[in-house]
């Protein structure tokens, strides 16, 4: 069964946006020529799932959405019409992951934001997280994780540091 992922930044004090849906703390790790595994995770991906807010904020920052060539699966409450691989999804997200685990394929990623995390852990379905902690404090914002998710337990899988700061944790969800 395909493993779905969640790969994303936080603050040190747990925030993946700023006030305003500021991203702006992330450039302080920014490095030429280092992607911390990015690249290599990226390749084992067909499969993205992205929530709508998400989605909005990167298109207003870049001419077209980096993961286009992926089947893609924006989560939102507003129907809206597919572009080539980009789907826009209003039903529930479990029956979806479950549909996306049980066909052949690649790794899915999860690219946030905050509910769709929140509703992905609440159902249990993330398998692995890869989380960059940004060593800065940026004080109130987005939580990565909102209060009211299930508890559970993880494996470390690998912990990794960089010369920028960052810290790089790989979790295994135990069953």
């Amino acid at each position: 069964m395909r493993k779905l992922v969640l790969y994303i930044a936080t603050s040190l004090d747990g925030y993946i946006a700023a006030p305003g849906d500021d991203l702006g703390f992330l450039t302080k790790v920014e490095k030429e020529g280092e992607d911390y595994g990015y690249a290599d995770f990226i390749a084992e991906v067909d499969t993205v799932i992205v929530g709508r807010r998400t989605f909005d904020w990167v298109m207003q920052h870049v001419p077209e959405f980096s993961h286009s060539d992926k089947e893609s699966y924006i989560i939102t409450r507003t129907p809206q019409e597919s572009v080539g691989n980009t789907h826009f999804y209003t039903g529930d997200i479990g029956e979806l992951v479950q549909t996306l685990k049980a066909k052949e394929g690649g790794t899915i990623f999860c690219d946030g934001g905050a509910e769709v995390v929140h509703q992905l852990l609440t159902r249990g379905l993330i398998d692995e997280f890869v989380i960059s902690i940004i060593p800065t404090f940026v004080g109130d914002g987005t939580r990565l994780f909102k209060d009211g998710r299930p508890g559970g337990d993880l494996k470390l899988v690998e912990a990794k540091s960089f010369d920028t700061g960052l810290v790089q944790l790989c979790y295994r969800r135990v069953y």
